[in-house]
C-alpha cells in the first residue's frame, strides 16, 4: 500500500482527531436525521464563512483557514488554536495534497445551532472535517472543528451486520 507509513500511526492520529475540540461541553438535543437531511438549504451566514475556509486550506495554509475561521468565537484559547493547526499540518503532510471537498452531511439542532461535515478529498486517503456553529444572539462563531481521518474504517464498519434491526 502507498502509504503505510500512516497505517503504523493511525491510532495515534485516532487519539489526537479525539481530542480535537473546543469550548465547554454543551448538550443539544438534536431532531430525528429525517428532518435534517444531506440536501438541507445552507444556513445564510455559516456557509460564508465554510467557503472562505476553504478556500484558504486549499490555497493559503491551515493556520490561515483556522485562525480566520476561529475569529468569529472571541472566547477561543489561542494555545488550543496553535495545537490543532499542528495536529492537522501533520496529518495533511502523510495523506497528501487537497484535491477537494465532498458534503457529507449537514444537521440542524435549532435555529441556533448546526453541523457541517466533509470528506476531504486527499491524494492519499480520506480525511473528514466538521464544523459546528452556534448562534448565541446574532451572528453565527464556530463553536467546535473536528478533523479525522477515521471516515473510511467508519463506512467499512456500518456494512457489518450487527442483528439488529
Amino acid at each position: 500500500m502507498r502509504y503505510t507509513y500512516f497505517k503504523a500511526f493511525k491510532p495515534l492520529f485516532s487519539l489526537l482527531s479525539a481530542l480535537i475540540f473546543f469550548a465547554n461541553t454543551a448538550s443539544a438535543q438534536t431532531q430525528p436525521a429525517a428532518a435534517s437531511t444531506l440536501a438541507a438549504a445552507p444556513v445564510a451566514g455559516v456557509q460564508t464563512h465554510i467557503d472562505k475556509f476553504f478556500k484558504e486550506y486549499d490555497k493559503q495554509s491551515t493556520a490561515r483557514a483556522v485562525i480566520d475561521i476561529f475569529k468569529t468565537n472571541k472566547l477561543m484559547d489561542s494555545t488550543r488554536l496553535t495545537g490543532l493547526i499542528v495536529k492537522i499540518d501533520s496529518m495533511r503532510s502523510v495523506i497528501g495534497k487537497y484535491l477537494g471537498k465532498d458534503l457529507i452531511m449537514q444537521r440542524k439542532a435549532s435555529n441556533s445551532l448546526v453541523l457541517y461535515s466533509y470528506l476531504l478529498k486527499h491524494e492519499g486517503q480520506p480525511a473528514r472535517i466538521t464544523f459546528m456553529f452556534y448562534k448565541p444572539k446574532n451572528d453565527w462563531e464556530i463553536y467546535r472543528l473536528y478533523f479525522d481521518v477515521d471516515v473510511d474504517a467508519e463506512l467499512a464498519q456500518s456494512s457489518t451486520i450487527t442483528g439488529k434491526p
